[in-house]
């Protein structure tokens, strides 16, 4: 018992210095932005939203300001919730601020080789630069035709029969993804080269989600064995990944193996980068295309469905909206064909419609995490080396400082001006040198989908039982990649000069 207090002292002296340190280091970095008061351990976990996550941290920025750090177990969290922060950090310092953060279960699924989700590197700019030269405006202009076309049947399609209204969307969107990227045209849902990557991106909705699995929140978890209570997550990354595997290989083999047979249509992806890369390409070199090549995919899929859908909500709770466009149309293009891609330089409100789209809710409202290579600086605060930048992009383009009404969905607020809208849809693409590379290939989507409709038909409420017309909630889903909750809807031919136009569409493959 006589060494009891110096054994005390002992400790008493190692914690002093202990705390010495933390003081010294943290006062030598700077003080961390401001956030909420964190627990023991734990940090800030308990006090996260865990669904609509966007609105959640929109409303706790309001206590701590645009640059706001939380923590998750250790993990060290920012969130930007200003276009100011956003293009300061993730533009003008992209060098520091373009690394993705590991989350544990996208890691155990195989999905970070996809170049969005991949760290930054040599091997993410050489999978960009195959993507983004496939997506300038002289190479996009080769899929007018595919987009317009599969517009066209969309609305055909709805006419018919409106309660297919999602799965003639999420259809037409990967038929245009899946016929430009591999040169294959899908016959429905059903077809593998649409249902495998479908499952895929719900998948990736859920493995990404911290709350669906709890070793995104504990990275350590991945050390347990797999016998152990708990970790069923293991068994759920198991499937997932073979499933990833699918999406990536059987597609870019099918492309392969029957471009000399002439099944596969062109021009595609996939075959014009094979063609910048001649010769023999290698094991590695196959496996760079192929993730490259279904980044496309994933990408478009639910985010451009997403937006489509938008669309047609807004439209149905903005009659004026559809009635102003139409005009438009009516003076542009006429009523004796069907607008085109190339129509949009002269149809300012309608591009207006298309940008107050991307603005109105943007498919991934909390953009996918970037991380920071190393330590910073930031207006006096410490941005510590790989910490998580959470961009709320919803938050940005429904800052009422920038946007009079957010909440309203308003094409005239652009007053015609082309600035202004680029200036909306910006964030809605990403940040830095992780911005979409297919923008102007998903803008083009979406104005074919708008102009066909809008040309052509009335957007009316679907009616209930009575005969009594329903208006959408105006709710989305929780996710990464949100959607409208579901809604009925009605179309209606404008004029039968509209209804001849639509009728003469062909729906057999090119």
């Amino acid at each position: 018992m006589a060494h009891l207090p110096v054994s005390f002292s002992s400790i008493a002296i190692a914690v002093g210095v202990f705390i010495a340190v933390y003081i010294f280091n943290a006062q030598r970095k700077g003080r961390l932005p401001p956030g909420p008061r964190r627990a023991p351990i734990i940090g800030n976990a308990h006090q996260l939203p865990t669904a609509r996550a966007w609105l959640g941290l929109a409303k706790m920025s309001k206590l701590y300001g645009d640059l706001m750090h939380v923590d998750v177990f250790g993990q060290s969290m920012l969130v930007v919730s200003s276009r100011k922060v956003a293009i300061d950090l993730l533009d003008k310092r992209s060098a520091n601020y373009s690394d993705r953060p590991i989350i544990p279960m996208i890691e155990l699924t195989g999905m970070r080789e996809a170049f969005s989700l991949q760290p930054y590197g040599d091997t993410w700019r050489n999978q960009r630069r195959m993507v983004a030269q496939h997506f300038s405006t002289s190479y996009v202009a080769k899929y007018h035709a595919l987009q317009e076309r599969e517009s066209r049947i969309l609305v055909k399609k709805i006419l018919a029969k409106p309660e297919t209204i999602e799965d003639e969307v999420k259809l037409r969107t990967a038929i245009i993804i899946v016929r430009s990227t591999y040169g294959y045209y899908p016959q429905d849902l059903e077809d593998p080269m649409i249902a495998i990557p479908v499952q895929g991106m719900k998948n990736f909705n859920k493995a990404s989600q911290p709350a669906e699995f709890l070793i995104n929140i504990l990275p350590s978890m991945k050390h347990l064995p797999r016998w152990l209570p708990g970790t069923s997550f293991f068994k759920a990354a198991d499937e997932f990944e073979a499933l990833y595997r699918k999406v990536v290989d059987d597609p870019y083999n099918w492309c392969r193996e029957n471009l000399e047979t002439g099944k596969a249509l062109l021009p595609n992806i996939c075959h014009d980068i094979w063609q910048k890369n001649p010769g023999n390409p290698s094991v590695y070199d196959h496996s760079q295309m192929r993730s490259a090549a279904s980044s496309v995919l994933g990408a478009g899929l639910d985010s451009g469905m997403s937006s489509a859908l938008t669309f047609f909500m807004n439209m149905i709770l903005h009659p004026e909206v559809q009635r102003k466009a139409q005009l438009e149309l009516d003076a542009v293009v006429g009523t004796d064909r069907l607008p085109q891609i190339i129509d949009r330089p002269n149809l300012p409100y309608v591009r207006s419609i298309v940008a107050e789209t991307f603005r109105f809710m943007p498919a991934i409202p909390l953009a996918l995490p970037h991380a920071v290579t190393e330590d910073d600086i930031y207006q006096g605060y410490h941005i510590p080396k790989g910490a998580w930048i959470l961009p709320n992009v919803w938050q940005m383009l429904h800052d009422p400082a920038e946007y009079e009404d957010p909440m309203n969905f308003n094409p005239e607020r652009f007053n015609n001006d082309d600035e202004a809208m680029e200036y909306a849809k910006d964030p809605a693409f990403g940040f830095g040198r992780r911005v979409c590379p297919g923008r102007l290939f998903a803008e083009n989507s979406l104005f074919a989908i708008v102009s066909t409709t809008l040309a052509t038909c009335k957007i009316l409420p679907g009616l209930d039982a009575e005969g009594k017309e329903v208006l959408p909630s105006g709710q989305y889903t929780n996710g990464t990649i949100i959607f409208p909750e579901h809604f009925n809807i009605r179309l209606t031919p404008r004029s039968s000069a509209a209804a001849e136009l639509l009728a003469e569409v062909i729906e057999i493959v090119e």
